[in-house]
């Protein structure tokens, strides 16, 4: 997508979710009426980052200082002046699951914890079972970003009185029935809450750009979409690791400040057939920020990854998970 400098508080006036139509094969353990089979909304990411610029006026100005550095560090990356990954080797990214649950069939296991934690893995490092799909005209493109995820801890908490959670951070408060965050600052913190209604449907998950306030720090998942064959938790940890929706939040010209990913007039819905052709150009369906189905996703590319190493450079926002 063509590189346009958009301020944050025109991507934040632009707030749409995310969409998946798959099922977790653990969650017939949640029974609610709202349908899991055919959840309309969502990746809450850009509806939350605008309520809480609204609610925190000093926010806009921490994320565009995060991304005057990111933009100085792909320069530099573009002109040659670095010759290779400024960070040595893989990143290990220790993550602190938080299991907030009110029955004990709702306690998320360590098998499928793991199970998330392996998809994961392969999504980072161009492991993905079905990128065999690729089209030609995206292979030279493709990344390995080359970031593994280790399981560091799990927190198990017990709410009796809660199942339906929204997305205001709640769960990431001892105080209000969830889960204090751990060390954010060397930890990926990733909370799984029952489910997150909304409207007709549910919120799959959201995540806090860097920047954010460290107290709230990291990844919110519904629980019938953890495990082994859900994307959810790569498209939220994306955006954990700075990058935007692969439409830019807008219609064609808007930019996920990303040069390599093509422009799209929306997000993909569905298994798209390729090529699906909008503003001129072949959209990127299978790209991991798009809406596609979990089943379609398969690909960053060298862009995204950039974007992403900016944030472990030295100076960026996470880099003490990279020393």
């Amino acid at each position: 997508m063509k590189k346009l400098i958009l301020s944050l508080a025109v991507v934040a006036s632009v707030l749409i979710g995310c969409e998946t139509n798959e099922q977790n094969p653990i969650e017939s353990e949640f029974t609610e009426t709202t349908s899991l089979q055919k959840a309309e909304k969502q990746c809450f990411t850009m509806d939350v980052l605008g309520k809480n610029m609204n609610n925190d006026p000093s926010l806009k100005g921490k994320m565009e200082a995060v991304e005057s550095f990111t933009n100085e560090y792909v320069s530099k990356v573009k002109k040659g002046e670095f010759s290779q990954r400024l960070v040595n080797g893989k990143i290990q990214i220790p993550v602190v699951f938080h299991v907030i649950y009110k029955r004990s069939s709702e306690n998320v296991s360590l098998a499928v914890l793991q199970d998330q934690i392996t998809a994961m893995n392969e999504d980072f490092n161009l492991q993905n079972p079905n990128r065999g799909s690729l089209p030609a005209e995206f292979a030279g493109v493709e990344a390995n970003v080359e970031v593994d995820f280790v399981i560091e801890s799990v927190i198990r908490v017990q709410n009796k009185k809660k199942r339906r959670w929204r997305p205001d951070d709640s769960m990431k408060f001892a105080s209000s029935g969830g889960s204090d965050v751990v060390n954010p600052q060397e930890f990926l913190n990733i909370w799984i809450v029952n489910y997150m209604p909304y409207q007709t449907g549910q919120i799959l998950g959201y995540a806090q750009f860097p920047g954010g306030s460290w107290s709230t720090d990291g990844v919110v998942l519904a629980a019938p979409f953890v495990g082994r064959n859900q994307r959810t938790a790569t498209h939220e940890v994306g955006h954990w690791l700075n990058l935007r929706h692969i439409w830019g939040d807008g219609g064609c010209g808007a930019s996920d400040f990303v040069a390599d990913t093509p422009d799209a007039d929306g997000p993909s819905r569905g298994c798209p057939s390729y090529p699906t052709n909008e503003c001129g150009s072949n959209n990127m369906t299978m790209n991991f920020m798009d809406y596609s189905d979990d089943n379609c996703m398969y690909m960053f590319t060298q862009g995204q990854k950039t974007r992403m190493d900016a944030v472990f450079a030295p100076g960026g926002f996470r880099a003490t998970m990279a020393d």
